[in-house]
């Protein structure tokens, strides 16, 4: 398998990703999959300056991931699947096509209708619909910020 990690942040491509993941999985290249982020090329030249050399990164809508998933399964490269939101996450999950694969969540962060479940995660009502919903699509879902670091079971954080 070719994707090495999905993972749910809201930071998307950051020093946790890069320099904490990166190395650990030996990730060749970065998939963000982002609608808005996808159609502003100023912002994507802003992430790309966080890659090493070695790294490469493209930037999707939802829909056009979804669709190119096998691809990504298949390409010779480590890649790394980002999204900023759990709906996003679901959207690539729809019809099975992330069953028996695992979702790394690693930051979503502080909002009003949220609560902390651990320092890095804070979960509202239609975070935990979009996780529940994952977990129906056959995914494993879990929180670690870090390779190095406890990971955290989804039961664990859900109230």
């Amino acid at each position: 398998m070719s994707v090495v990690l999905y993972r749910i942040d809201e930071r998307l491509i950051h020093g946790q990703v890069v320099m904490g993941w990166g190395p650990q999985l030996s990730v060749e290249h970065y998939v963000v999959v982002d609608d808005d982020l996808a159609s502003s090329e100023w912002e994507q030249d802003l992430y790309r300056l966080g890659l090493p050399d070695a790294a490469s990164a493209e930037f999707l809508k939802a829909d056009a991931a979804r669709e190119r998933l096998v691809v990504m399964e298949a390409d010779t490269r480590r890649i790394v699947v980002l999204t900023r939101t759990i709906a996003a996450m679901g959207n690539l999950a729809k019809d099975d096509a992330l069953r028996g694969r695992e979702v790394n969540l690693g930051g979503l962060h502080h909002a009003a209708d949220r609560t902390e479940r651990i320092s890095y995660v804070f979960l509202g009502p239609m975070e935990e619909e979009g996780l529940q919903a994952l977990v129906e699509e056959g995914v494993h879902v879990y929180a670690r910020d870090l390779p190095g670091s406890r990971a955290v079971e989804l039961k664990a954080l859900l109230v």
